[in-house]
């Protein structure tokens, strides 16, 4: 790789068709429930970057925006930003592997990405 090459960065999401697509994919997706208002969202912004070029082709890595898909908000309970989420696909849901709220240490994130990478296909606890 070169000194200057792009980095991936975690993609935004538009819409709740978005997610779905993410989840689509097979592979285990990270979520950043975040708001702009949010100083520690602002904080974990960069680490989350660093997830998506981690995990580029093991793992999608989104951004949610309250403004821009509630929906979203609605169905994963999120009450404070940030909150992060690790969900894998089960049968026409979602099962849901990680979930904590505020500063979170870059390697705990890690190891939660890399538990979900590995771990065999869930069978309990789906969210619809």
């Amino acid at each position: 790789m070169g000194l200057f090459s792009k980095r991936v960065k975690a993609q935004r999401v538009a819409s709740f068709d978005d997610f779905q697509r993410a989840v689509a994919s097979g592979r285990p997706v990270f979520v950043d429930f975040w708001k702009p208002n949010c100083q520690p969202c602002r904080t974990m912004d960069g680490i989350v970057d660093e997830l998506a070029d981690e995990f580029g082709d093991e793992a999608v890595v989104l951004k949610a925006n309250l403004d821009d898909v509630p929906d979203l908000f609605t169905k994963f309970k999120v009450k404070s930003t940030p909150t992060f989420v690790v969900v894998t696909p089960q049968g026409s849901g979602v099962h849901q592997r990680f979930r904590r709220s505020g500063l979170i240490k870059k390697d705990q994130l890690v190891e939660q990405l890399q538990r979900a990478i590995a771990a065999e296909p869930p069978g309990h606890d789906p969210v619809d």
